[in-house]
């Protein structure tokens, strides 16, 4: 404890005496300050036992003193210390009057008593706390390193919660609470998971208070981790800020965290160099030498039916400059579900893309599809009108293993570039199977394939000289029954054969083909005013 009047007033070689304010000597005293000026409040900083002989005071004048008590109580000064037998052989009861009304604490100073034994006596019992502090703050970092070696992140965290005296929680990379002490503290964590993602938002290290009316204790948040975006935060909690040893405990608790998550990050490295021969492999179409590499901490996920994510940045100047952070949450998201459910997820960045293998009906791929609904609301939003940033696209495969791994790979690049085409977050291969072909008419390629498959007729028609497309359309429509499209069109069967045979000449294609046929109908509906 720091010092405080009381233990002042108690020190057997000080002799000081209580005049006034005996009710408050159990304030802390940060310092010992000796000041003869008339109005010393310019030099204070609070918290300080001011000495004085009244060498300059009129300390006989009820009005003055008043005056100069009230302004020492409004600057913070916790006591008054007035040496008897200097420039007054007792203290003037004008000065204890305003003492006593203030109220602030009055100590009588003996002659014998010089101040500067005082200022002695308060420096070493501040020197004694923090000496305190300090060894307290050791022996804090000695029993979270063990803890933290022993138990884990749990341990540490329980810790923790016993030197704050509150309690603790760890947070993952996605705002997720992964640990917390004690039990009951995971409820309350779990209501700060807004804090936390805005504390994310921050480069490393950056920590924030949350407390309040609305409350009910004070919670000091902190990043974890030494990268420009945090892996994860710590969150403490107490009914009051914290003091020095609590600080130590805290600042401790960070540093072995971020250690541990430092050592996570280099381990994840090396499961996504592994996950990355591994996926070589499969798209190589080796399932068992993928199967071998991948040992225990993939195996599971090539024993059973997979999913294939592949997530690209969309191109642009915008999404190039921040789609990497896109791709880089997404991955988070994935694996933290992944880490929630006990199931097991290959990630792997490739440049300005992520290719990812997940269990079907898994946590990881409800969460990518989840993300990708959270996303496109966001992108319709009116705040978000008109702009391109974070855009990225995902294509998800249907449920594969890994023999057909690269099948699915093909899958999942067809969906994600439906995606893109479509002005969509996530398209799954199920719906474009389940869908119909004409949608992808639209793509600028097969409009211009069908401009220049039918341009020749759209100029034949163009002088006036028939009408080969409409012709063309009712033929094609009616499966080349001749009699059902020369109806439709109101002319006579042998002036539509003409019609076919000038088509034939013009394109240089026969009808009898069914592939010209598909061609010249695909071509027709793509060019449609009505598609």
């Amino acid at each position: 404890m720091p010092p405080t009047l009381a233990s002042l007033v108690h020190h057997s070689a000080l002799k000081l005496t209580v005049r006034a304010g005996a009710d408050r000597l159990d304030v802390p005293v940060r310092w010992a300050h000796v000041s003869e000026l008339a109005d010393p409040v310019p030099y204070m900083e609070g918290g300080e036992l001011l000495l004085i002989t009244a060498l300059k005071l009129d300390a006989e004048d009820p009005e003055a003193m008043r005056r100069y008590v009230r302004r020492l109580a409004g600057a913070g000064v916790v006591g008054l210390g007035f040496a008897v037998g200097v420039n007054y052989e007792e203290i003037p009861k004008a000065l204890v009057d305003a003492c006593a009304d203030e109220p602030l604490p009055l100590l009588e100073v003996p002659r014998r008593t010089p101040f500067l034994a005082i200022s002695k006596a308060v420096s070493a019992a501040i020197a004694a706390d923090q000496y305190r502090a300090v060894t307290a703050g050791f022996a804090a970092q000695r029993e979270l390193t063990k803890q933290a070696l022993n138990s884990g992140p749990e341990g540490l965290l329980t810790a923790l919660a016993a030197q704050v005296d509150g309690w603790a929680a760890l947070y993952d990379a996605s705002g997720t609470v992964v640990a917390a002490a004690p039990d009951w503290a995971g409820r309350r964590a779990a209501r700060l998971t807004g804090e936390v993602e805005r504390l994310r938002e921050r480069p490393a290290p950056a920590s924030s208070v949350v407390g309040g009316p609305e409350h009910e204790d004070r919670v000091e948040l902190h990043s974890l981790g030494t990268g420009r975006r945090p892996r994860a935060a710590l969150a403490v909690g107490t009914a009051a800020a914290p003091g020095t040893a609590e600080r130590y405990a805290v600042h401790s608790a960070i540093a072995l965290l971020t250690l541990t998550t430092e050592r996570s990050r280099s381990l994840h490295a090396a499961e996504q160099r592994i996950g990355t021969a591994v996926l070589r492999m499969l798209l190589a179409g080796e399932p068992d030498h993928a199967r071998a590499v991948a040992g225990d901490l993939y195996g599971g996920l090539l024993d059973a039916p997979f999913r294939m994510i592949v997530a690209d940045s969309v191109p642009g100047a915008r999404a190039t400059a921040t789609g990497g952070d896109r791709l880089g949450t997404l991955a988070e998201a994935l694996e933290s579900a992944a880490a929630r459910s006990g199931e097991a997820v290959l990630v792997v960045p490739e440049g300005e893309r992520l290719v990812v293998l997940a269990a079907d009906d898994g946590a990881a791929v409800a969460a990518c599809v989840a993300w990708a609904t959270a996303l496109e609301a966001a992108r319709t939003s009116p705040e978000h009108a008109g702009t391109d940033e974070d855009e990225i696209v995902v294509g998800l495969s249907a449920p594969t293993g890994p023999i057909a791994a690269a099948a699915a790979y093909k899958q999942a690049e067809q969906s994600l570039s439906v995606a893109r085409r479509r002005g969509r977050v996530l398209v799954e291969h199920e719906q474009l199977a389940a869908g119909s072909v004409l949608p992808l008419l639209a793509d600028d390629a097969v409009k211009a394939f069908a401009d220049g498959l039918l341009r020749p007729l759209y100029e034949h028609d163009a002088t006036g000289r028939g009408d080969l497309v409409a012709s063309l359309r009712a033929w094609l429509s009616r499966h080349g029954q001749w009699d059902a499209a020369a109806a439709d069109l109101g002319v006579h069967r042998h002036t539509l054969r003409y019609r076919m045979r000038r088509v034939e000449e013009i394109l240089g294609r026969s009808l009898d083909d069914p592939d010209v046929r598909m061609e010249l109908w695909l071509a027709l509906k793509a060019t449609s005013t009505d598609q």
